[in-house]
């Protein structure tokens, strides 16, 4: 068998053919790539956020002026015979403006260039294959018969979560799926907890498909599943944290369109 042949498994779990992968998974790991690219992902869509820039001003309060022996902070009209004569507008009244607010027009946008880019996610790919790598994010894969996991297209036509579930089974893939159903008594700090996200929620198996006739409605049940078409695969994708390394399950036909979509680029 040619180095660059891997095995393709029916839903079954069974043997069925081998397929010539090429250069796909032959890209050097670059840690600091694939961190840079996942992290600028992130930034991109991150949505702009501040204040109210008349937030704690609509007020008619005015200073008393100096000679009144009090503090000459805006107060509000109709108080000035009053012995607690209140506080407005100023950043430490009650109902005032903030001190430092943020702004909505910071720009949360981070650059990274096209080659380092494509460079990330072929990397990404790659680290899909190295055992060490996926087992080193937390994956279990001695089930698994061999990396790259590649299944014959069979696998997008399905429509049933039970149906994803047993192929799942037969390729080894549900030791790592009961791992990421076990809720982690790892709480999430600070306020994310009180906002439906109190405990994280790990990642388990990425599939990677070429069309989608009803397996990704299939699939979004199972913990830590994603479902992802081939030409929508970004680092993200495979190294969630800018972690590489995440289990993925490929089918034959989104390992062609991958491989020319590569070839074409080099």
């Amino acid at each position: 068998m040619n180095s660059s042949e891997v095995p393709i498994y029916n839903l079954e779990g069974d043997e069925i053919e081998k397929v010539d992968i090429g250069t796909i998974f032959s890209t050097p790991f670059r840690p600091d790539l694939i961190k840079r690219s996942v992290l600028a992902s992130r930034r991109n869509r991150q949505i702009p956020y501040g204040t109210d820039p008349r937030g704690g001003k609509r007020t008619s309060a005015e200073s008393w002026g100096v000679g009144r022996g009090a503090a000459r902070i805006p107060r509000v009209k109709g108080s000035r015979t009053h012995s607690a004569s209140r506080g407005a507008l100023a950043p430490f009244t009650v109902g005032g403006r903030r001190t430092h607010p943020p702004s909505g027009l910071q720009n949360f946008t981070e650059k990274i260039n096209k080659k380092e880019k494509i460079l990330a996610r072929k990397s990404a790919i790659a680290a899909t294959a190295n055992p060490v790598l996926v087992e080193s994010r937390g994956h279990i894969i001695e089930e698994i018969k061999s990396l790259p996991l590649i299944v014959s297209d069979d696998l997008e036509s399905l429509k049933k979560t039970h149906e994803v579930q047993t192929v799942f089974s037969n390729l080894g893939l549900s030791y790592d799926l009961a791992k990421a159903k076990r809720r982690k008594t790892q709480i999430r700090p600070g306020k994310g907890k009180s906002r439906g996200r109190k405990y994280k929620k790990g990642k388990s198996v990425l599939v990677v498909i070429a069309r989608d006739y009803g397996v990704t409605a299939a699939a979004r049940n199972l913990p830590g599943v994603d479902v992802v078409k081939v030409e929508q695969l970004n680092t993200e994708h495979l190294a969630p944290g800018t972690h590489a390394g995440r289990l993925t399950l490929w089918t034959k036909s989104a390992i062609e369109i991958l491989r020319e979509s590569i070839s074409t680029k080099n």
